[in-house]
């Protein structure tokens, strides 16, 4: 299956470094992509999107059903600050193997391939719901729901989406927090499925629920779970469930 649609905005002005700086969960001071989030003020996962520091100016790459809220949202934040935010009529482009010139890693996962601004993006025949699934990689509106999820129950470290020697950023304390008093234990992790069942179904085990399904592919999916729960048998619509990482 294809990606989900991306828009792509543009952010300049002189304040631009620090009001994103001020903004994301990871240290947008770094070469090429830089993958992060903007939380809400309890913490919670709003908005993840990929940054570019081109010259004078950043390009931005969010989900296209996002970008409106997104640059809504970054413009609240923005008050007196010298910063613009526009759309801009940029596509996405994406593959795997050698990476056309002007293309970056996705800093996500090696087996993600590679990401470009371009004016037309080419059809893409990718599977990327197998690549997503093979290496547990969260999707916005599917794994990654909105004033739900929380980064680092979705694995944000493990994607290179957060810095936690990068000061302040809203949600930071409840991100730290989770990072250095708690043990996780709600998460993404992928299951084998034997069957098809819709994005969200409810997993049991002995009769309690301990999660949801979300993307599959073939017998595999990742799935939402509490991890002290999701032991042993489990099932989805009755189709059996198990645990593989």
């Amino acid at each position: 299956m294809t990606l989900t649609p991306r828009s792509v905005l543009r952010i300049t002005g002189t304040d631009a470094d620090k009001f994103l700086q001020d903004l994301v969960t990871n240290d947008v001071a770094q070469d090429g992509l830089v993958y992060t989030a903007l939380l809400s003020p309890k913490g919670k996962y709003l908005f993840d999107f990929f940054l570019l520091k081109d010259a004078d100016e950043w390009l931005l790459d969010v989900a296209q059903p996002r970008a409106a809220a997104l640059a809504q949202r970054l413009t609240m934040y923005r008050l007196r600050a010298d910063v613009q935010i526009e759309a801009t009529e940029l596509q996405v482009a994406v593959g795997l193997g050698d990476s056309p010139d002007g293309a970056y890693a996705d800093p996500r996962h090696s087996a993600l391939g590679w990401r470009q601004f371009v004016d037309a993006a080419p059809k893409d025949s990718t599977d990327w719901d197998a690549l997503r699934v093979a290496h547990t990689i969260p999707e916005a509106d599917i794994e990654l729901i909105a004033d739900d999820s929380y980064i680092l129950e979705a694995g944000f470290e493990r994607l290179n989406g957060v810095d936690f020697k990068k000061g302040c950023y809203v949600g930071q304390e409840i991100t730290a927090r989770m990072k250095h008093k708690t043990e996780l234990r709600k998460g993404l992790a992928r299951v084998s499925i034997d069957g098809v069942v819709p994005v969200g179904t409810e997993i049991l085990a002995k009769g309690k629920s301990v999660g949801q399904i979300y993307t599959q592919s073939g017998n595999q999916a990742i799935a939402y779970l509490r991890f002290d729960r999701a032991t042993g048998e489990m099932t989805a619509n009755d189709i059996a469930v198990k645990r593989i990482d």
